[in-house]
């Protein structure tokens, strides 16, 4: 098996998290968590993903502080994987894949599973990127600037 490379020292805020959710398997675990499962049985289920890759990508989550363990909610003698605060952090950047996804992964009249507010029963509104002072961002609006001495 290839050996991943750590970006634990980029200095650039896409690279970094790449150690902690940079597959797949990763973010979906994340998306169950979000929709309630707890339980490694309710992951495995879920996911349909071999029990040591499920288990490699928990012990991950947990090592890097995106999921803890917790005792069951039930009392029973299992353990269960809850969101943390880094954790619940990734809800706008999985909300953001998800209308990626809508918008360049479905025919327009294709069945999705769609994210609505539960208070109102509506649709979420499409994220958007705005300036300090308000304006609407595109990729040409914005640049990143590197800290000095950052090559």
């Amino acid at each position: 098996m290839v050996k991943r490379t750590s970006h634990r020292d980029a200095s650039c805020g896409v690279a970094r998290p790449l150690d902690a959710i940079g597959d797949g398997w990763s973010l979906l675990i994340v998306r169950d968590a979000f929709d309630g499962l707890r339980r490694f049985g309710e992951f495995q289920k879920s996911l349909g993903l071999a029990k040591n890759i499920l288990a490699a990508r928990l012990r991950s989550l947990v090592a890097h502080g995106v999921m803890e363990v917790v005792p069951a909610s039930d009392g029973g003698p299992h353990q269960e994987y809850v969101l943390t605060a880094k954790g619940r952090g990734l809800f706008p950047l999985l909300v953001a894949l998800r209308q990626w996804g809508d918008d360049f992964f479905f025919d327009a009249d294709e069945p999705r599973a769609l994210l609505v507010d539960k208070k109102a029963g509506l649709p979420v509104r499409k994220l958007e990127l705005r300036a300090q002072d308000g304006r609407l961002l595109g990729p040409e609006d914005a640049l990143v600037r590197l800290p000095a001495g950052a090559s």
